[in-house]
């Protein structure tokens, strides 16, 4: 397949994959206020609660618009590479968060304030999407392999796409064969 057509491909695919994450990040980041400045909770158990909130709206989000296309080995196979990618990758944020608000605490010489800790809460997040974009790229929703989705349509099944979508996306990107099979070995 063509550079230019596999970068479009990408282009689209990451800027669904984006407007997920804006809604799990504005959920994530609501559900991190309310626990840390109205109940005082500690920001790393915040970060973390609050990360698995908004991580039903990320799956339910990423399963059916963004990577609907995408090879659909069952659902609990799914699920548990979901789980495991999203559990890596609220440790990492936790982490982050930790680090970056003790290394705040440290540079200012007293306990940050709301926007400090906001501020490297949002970094944190920038870092996670994108470890957690290849995650579910490479591993959790992958491509369908190329002689299932033939055999697919040699046996006549049709992908189920809103009628909405289809017109608006090229063949590849309703999972087609051949999507994506020249990057699986």
């Amino acid at each position: 397949m063509e550079l230019r057509s596999r970068l479009r491909r990408l282009a689209a695919l990451g800027s669904r994959f984006l407007v997920v994450g804006a809604v799990s990040t504005l959920i994530e980041v609501g559900v991190f206020n309310l626990l840390v400045f109205v109940w005082g909770w500690d920001v790393v158990w915040a970060k973390i609660l609050a990360s698995l909130v908004a991580l039903v709206n990320a799956y339910i989000g990423n399963r059916e618009w963004t990577f609907r296309h995408r090879d659909r080995r069952g659902r609990v196979n799914e699920l548990v590479l979901f789980v495991l990618a999203n559990l890596a990758c609220t440790a990492l944020g936790a982490l982050i968060v930790w680090a970056g608000v003790g290394a705040v605490g440290v540079v200012l010489g007293r306990e940050p304030g709301p926007v400090a800790v906001n501020v490297v809460n949002l970094a944190s997040i920038a870092i996670v999407v994108l470890v957690r974009f290849v995650l579910y790229h490479r591993i959790v929703f992958r491509a369908a392999p190329a002689s299932s989705a033939a055999a697919a349509a040699a046996a006549g099944a049709v992908p189920a796409v809103p009628a909405t979508d289809a017109a608006a996306e090229p063949e590849v990107e309703r999972g087609e064969p051949g999507e994506d099979s020249e990057e699986r070995p």
